[in-house]
């Protein structure tokens, strides 16, 4: 299956290189998406180019063949945004440690934006459960390879228009946080695109935030049976 792998604020692409070997192993077509401005060299990318290289990228797989979109953090936007884009061309979306944003609401307006960026903050805002697995030397490399986010992506206004993205399965893969954390903030309205949802499924991934660095074996196996089962 193609297996589309969208990384969250400031990832490039290589974020998944170590998730990619497994799932070909496993016979799976791993295609990390770059988006626009983060990992293009531009610095001037929109909310809507980033949403139009995922449109390209489900558009390339084999008609016969739908694929599954994986997105982490914000990037699970983007992932629902597809959704609604493509709901007939969307096998299943797997959401990493976060939910999509309804429509009418910012993308990714978190930090400070200088400049027409928004640069890694560094550690501080990610203490605690986020980032506890990360050892210093990964927390140096992922700071170091960290691509500062245009801000007209960080701060551009999310638009959902089809509402067959609700029938598009979704696991939510639950890193730094539990399942029955996630179940609880969705019955309690706090995520109400999946509280609409019709098919939600739920995994446990025992990392911080980003399980694509320190998880990814584990990772690509939980993908492994997402691009074979069905949300129910």
């Amino acid at each position: 299956m193609d297996i589309l792998l969208i990384g969250g604020l400031w990832l490039d692409g290589s974020a998944w290189d170590a998730v990619t070997p497994t799932l070909e192993a496993l016979g799976h077509r791993p295609r990390p998406v770059t988006l626009p401005g983060q990992g293009d060299g531009r610095s001037a990318a929109t909310l809507d180019d980033q949403v139009a290289a995922v449109l390209a990228a489900v558009d390339a797989t084999a008609e016969t063949e739908k694929p599954l979109i994986v997105a982490h953090s914000a990037a699970c936007t983007l992932g629902w945004l597809a959704a609604d884009a493509r709901p007939e061309r969307v096998a299943k979306l797997a959401l990493i440690g976060g939910f999509p944003a309804g429509d009418g609401q910012s993308y990714a307006d978190f930090f400070e934006v200088g400049d027409g960026v928004m640069p890694f903050p560094g550690w501080g805002p990610f203490e605690g459960a986020d980032s506890a697995d990360l050892d210093e030397e990964l927390r140096q490399r992922i700071a170091a390879a960290a691509v500062p986010v245009p801000e007209q992506v960080a701060r551009g206004v999310v638009r959902l228009t089809d509402e067959r993205r609700y029938e598009v399965p979704v696991l939510a893969i639950c890193p730094e946080f539990t399942p029955e954390q996630a179940r609880t903030w969705i019955a309690a309205g706090e995520v109400p695109e999946l509280a609409r949802a019709e098919h939600v499924e739920f995994a446990d991934i025992d990392s911080g935030h980003w399980p694509m660095f320190t998880k990814p074996a584990e990772l690509a196996r939980l993908l492994d049976e997402a691009a074979g089962v069905r949300a129910s």
